[in-house]
């Protein structure tokens, strides 16, 4: 099959365009032909060897964590799909690999896709949506009333969390550009701030919670936003001990994330907030409840670009400007669509 192999660490570098053996299916696995992938920052953090330590993929790598296509084989013991359902997923860790024609997935981490959305359009929800989900249901418990602070409203996570918590009845503040403000207001944000020109530390207060994709700088201020017994929750780090434990790392390793967290987590305690870090999991039940949202009209993807599989190289540098307003995916099958 046709996919896109790393060779090496490296940061910024091409993947190169190659063939590989058809994917082996394992007992409860589904073959998805794939139609459609989502890119995401993920991609190239893994591809430049920020990962290394905590996901240690063995080389050379397929990359790529979002899938939308049809079902061509099921193993022997998957009983949740059909040759010919269309289906969409992200593949558990350790099994990544949506820069290619086909993808061996456990059918625990596929859910049927929304009938509402073409292909292209699936392609961009699972990591960002799983994530979102895990982040405002799982960790930060939202509930109708409370306020929750999303930064980075236009992208891809951000525009799917916005509009989860306003399904979940919160009132959602943002930050974006003022280029982006009638977007993240379309998607329900109640509060926009322009991160160029305000300060969302002076001019919110007493949130709930707080869910963070950027920087170090804007976590540890984000701090000021929480009222005690609020919570922080980072997608971006720095990883905590309970991710440690939780993914089984080694001791030396646990000690290090102890380390790298160990302010962010000091200063947290002293205002009576709870800090933590949340890496997203695999999980189709999930994603099935996120499909019922998208089906009732309650969630709706949003896209920037869409490139073809040929143009992959050049999709991943287009998502590392940070300039796409939602989700990039590359186009495998020219009837993706």
């Amino acid at each position: 099959m046709k996919a896109y192999v790393l060779d090496r660490y490296a940061k910024k570098s091409a993947l190169r365009p190659g063939e590989r053996p058809d994917p082996a299916l394992r007992d409860t696995d589904v073959l998805i032909e794939v139609h459609a992938a989502g890119l995401n920052q993920l991609d190239t953090k893994i591809r430049d060897g920020e990962f290394k330590p905590i996901l240690p993929y063995r080389l050379p790598l397929v990359l790529g964590h979002d899938v939308a296509g049809r079902v061509v084989r099921v193993g022997p013991n998957a009983r949740r799909f059909k040759v010919g359902d269309a289906v969409y997923a992200r593949p558990r860790d350790g099994r990544i690999g949506t820069f290619a024609e086909f993808i061996a997935v456990d059918e625990a981490d596929v859910a049927p896709k929304p009938a509402k959305l073409t292909m292209v359009e699936a392609a961009s929800i699972p990591l960002v949506a799983l994530t979102a989900w895990q982040v405002l249901v799982e960790r930060a418990r939202l509930s109708p009333g409370q306020k929750v602070l999303i930064h980075a409203g236009s992208g891809g996570v951000g525009i799917f969390a916005i509009q989860l918590a306003k399904h979940l009845g919160a009132q959602v503040a943002t930050t974006a550009s003022a280029a982006n403000a009638d977007l993240v207001r379309s998607l329900g944000a109640d509060v926009v701030i322009d991160y160029r020109t305000q300060d969302f530390a002076a001019l919110l207060s007493g949130y709930d919670a707080v869910l963070n994709s950027l920087d170090a700088d804007t976590l540890e201020r984000s701090l000021d936003v929480l009222k005690p017994g609020g919570k922080l929750i980072s997608i971006s780090g720095p990883p905590d001990p309970g991710f440690a434990r939780a993914q089984g790392l080694n001791p030396i390793l646990k000690l290090v994330l102890r380390l790298l967290s160990r302010k962010i987590r000091r200063k947290a305690a002293a205002k009576g907030i709870d800090y933590s870090f949340l890496f997203m999991r695999a999980d189709g039940d999930q994603l099935r409840r996120i499909t019922a949202l998208i089906e009732a009209g309650d969630i709706r993807p949003v896209l920037d670009r869409t490139f073809a599989f040929a143009d992959l190289n050049a999709a991943l540098a287009y998502i590392e400007t940070g300039r796409a307003k939602g989700k990039v995916v590359v186009t495998i099958r020219e009837d993706a669509q």
